[in-house]
């Protein structure tokens, strides 16, 4: 059993895995979340800003919020945060479509090359393996 103190309010729960936070508070954080969620549907024209003061969270909950794909802004929206690689203006995720694609691109051309390496490594195996001729 492992048993925390939560980071919110200080009280021991059973730790299960995650963001250590107790099932009150958890349940509190979806609470805004919902209320937030909403507050954005209704108000596409609303700065981050404005968002956090009406409905009483920090900006960086919500930014945290949009880097887990939780929250999309609209096309066209006021809101928006910042590309992790390049900086550009993006609804929601931690990277733009350009840079994902760009590390998409990058890991598969990694695996492929792994993949090489590998099957040479086997071809020189094979080349060095030698039959013994019983008959001889």
């Amino acid at each position: 059993m492992n048993v925390r103190n939560c980071v919110k309010c200080g009280k021991i729960f059973n730790y299960i895995g995650g963001v250590p936070i107790c099932p009150a508070c958890k349940s509190k954080l979806n609470d805004l979340f919902e209320v937030t969620k909403k507050y954005i549907r209704d108000n596409p024209n609303a700065n981050i800003a404005q968002v956090a003061e009406e409905c009483e969270v920090s900006i960086k909950l919500i930014h945290q919020w949009v880097r887990e794909e939780r929250l999309i802004f609209a096309e066209g929206s006021a809101i928006g945060i910042e590309c992790e690689i390049c900086g550009d203006n993006i609804r929601t995720g931690r990277y733009c479509d350009k840079c994902k694609y760009d590390i998409q691109h990058n890991l598969t051309g990694a695996y492929d090359e792994e993949d090489a390496i590998k099957k040479s490594k086997k071809d020189e195996v094979i080349a060095k393996m030698r039959y013994l001729n019983k008959d001889s």
